[in-house]
């Protein structure tokens, strides 16, 4: 079957396909389906027995939702029978008209729109074309540019106080902290600033899920890889930082809970998480007691943290004279592997809010869900679902990103003849390396196309193309690009005796590209039903590295 593509389905079909699966979910954890459940789901979805069966098999073939978005009939999505002047003119009077505090009815948005075409002689939208624009409109802005955003709040933020959780896994907070100390390079040991600290909560157990910590600030990737922590097991990560311990938690988590900040509104992120069956739960913005139990977690990790050489503290009363710079002596894999064994200490700790250890809360917590949690059936592709993307066309000459050249046999069948753009995804910690997911939804890496270009950072591409702005230079010059960063690397060795910012841009540099090789990427799929594509073949994880 052909894989669906999440990003292109309309919210309609999309909604039904999240029906579907959040009735169909608890059949298939049954041992045993029975009779009545089988009626239940019929009578709640609309479907015939045979179709329910049908859609049953199909959710087991792939467990996520996209595998029961239902085929769209009729015109193709985005397609229109009305001219581009009629478009833009419904478009123009929806916002100028209807999106306003006055109110005004769909049959006076009907008369406003007959009156505008007969100024400019188009034939007048239909009923049904104005009524169905209207309805794909997002209602929380409609409510937002016609009652205001008070009244939009009132209707569609959440309603809680504290958020409560019966069974593992049932929510997981997220959120960012910036550490407090410093940390040091690990060639020189001398300071580099503070790291970045991205903590993951399951709220049920208070066992920390998941973390990540970097020198980047929190990005769409932070937020990426943290999930990825937080639902594959740790022990192979443990085994890589020599810690033998206990850190069971792991597993697809049924919902979010999130701030409004921007990571974590992308669309990436929202897609991904909804094709994995999770929800996105945003906190009400300026309202911190609704994520307690993460702010909690992160005042823990702190309180900890002030132990170290290297400290800040958390306010400049309790720093005092106390130099945190001068005093720092961890690098940062350093400080992951301390994080990982103080967490460990932590879960095995008396919680004064369970009255017991998180371990042993997480049990309790764990036997409480009604099925096991579920697992990505790819976790080397589960990584790719939540990385930034671009979309581009498939050129001749292979794919620009960034104003760098890509080229792979693998997109000879598209160069110069698809005529849609494909999603590229891509890893900001490396840009060696894209993934370009071809039209059934596989993904084929795809390398620079000089070879003998040295992996960059996206930080560092930045930053070169920066000082060629600065210089009048041409921003497409991928010679310029390399040779840019290739002085800038030879300066940042010149000068890391004697500014800490050079020394953090190298550890920050080489740190990404080290945790960036160690991910596997994605086990691509099979491009299926396509002719053309019919001597192509994905390649393997380690054909990649």
């Amino acid at each position: 079957m052909t894989r669906i593509d999440k990003l292109q389905v309309d919210d309609e079909r999309w909604r039904e396909a999240k029906e579907r699966a959040a009735a169909i979910r608890p059949l298939i954890a049954q041992d045993a389906i029975q009779p009545q459940a089988i009626r239940d789901v019929c009578r709640k979805l609309g479907v015939k027995r045979t179709r329910l069966y049908e859609l049953i098999e199909r959710f087991r073939a792939s467990p996520v939702v996209s595998s029961l978005v239902a085929e769209r009939r009729g015109p193709k999505n985005g397609s229109s029978r009305l001219s581009p002047e009629q478009d833009q003119l419904i478009d123009d009077a929806i916002k100028e008209f209807y999106r306003t505090r006055q109110k005004p009815s769909v049959n006076a948005l009907r008369r406003r729109l007959r009156q505008l075409c007969q100024l400019r002689g188009l034939r007048p939208p239909s009923w049904d074309a104005i009524k169905a624009r209207v309805a794909r409109m997002d209602e929380r802005l409609l409510v937002r540019d016609r009652e205001g955003a008070e009244a939009a709040r009132a209707r569609f933020a959440p309603v809680v106080g504290e958020y409560r959780a019966s069974y593992a896994l049932e929510v997981v907070q997220i959120d960012h902290t910036k550490v407090d100390m410093f940390v040091v390079d690990s060639v020189h040991r001398e300071p580099i600033g503070r790291p970045w600290l991205t903590l993951a909560i399951d709220v049920a157990s208070r066992m920390v899920a998941g973390f990540y910590v970097s020198l980047e600030a929190p990005s769409s990737t932070s937020v990426a890889l943290s999930i990825q922590h937080l639902v594959l097991p740790k022990e192979p990560w443990l085994a890589r930082l020599g810690i033998d311990a206990e850190w069971p938690v792991s597993g697809i988590p049924e919902a979010l809970h999130l701030d409004n900040a921007k990571e974590f509104r992308a669309r990436a992120l929202e897609r991904g998480c909804e094709e994995h069956g999770v929800r996105l739960i945003y906190r009400p913005v300026a309202r911190p007691h609704y994520g307690a139990h993460i702010e909690r977690l992160i005042g823990t990790m702190m309180g900890a943290v002030h132990l170290l050489p290297g400290t800040t503290f958390s306010n400049v009363t309790e720093l005092g004279d106390y130099d945190s710079a001068k005093h720092a002596v961890m690098t940062l894999d350093e400080l992951e592997r301390w994080l990982a064994l103080e967490v460990i200490r932590y879960h095995g700790e008396l919680h004064a809010g369970l009255k017991q250890p998180p371990i042993a809360a997480w049990r309790e917590a764990l036997a409480a869900r009604r099925a096991p949690p579920a697992h990505p059936k790819d976790p080397a592709a589960f990584l790719l679902d939540f990385l930034p993307f671009k979309e581009r066309s498939i050129r001749r000459d292979g794919v620009r990103l960034f104003d760098l050249r890509y080229w792979d046999d693998v997109l000879s069948p598209w160069a110069g003849r698809l005529r849609r753009r494909l999603r590229v995804k891509y890893d900001p910690r490396d840009l060696s390396k894209i993934f370009v997911e071809d039209p059934n939804g596989g993904h084929w890496p795809v390398r620079l196309a000089d070879l003998s270009r040295p992996r960059i950072t996206l930080a560092e591409h930045r930053q070169a193309q920066a000082v060629l702005r600065a210089r009048g230079r041409s921003l497409v010059d991928e010679r310029l690009i390399f040779e840019t960063i290739e002085q800038q690397r030879a300066l940042e060795a010149a000068a890391t005796m004697a500014t800490r910012s050079a020394r953090r841009q190298i550890e920050r540099r080489e740190r990404a590209l080290a945790a960036s090789a160690e991910q596997p990427g994605a086990t691509a799929t099979a491009v299926e039903d396509v002719e053309e594509f019919a001597d192509l073949r994905p390649l393997t994880v380690e054909e990649w590295s």
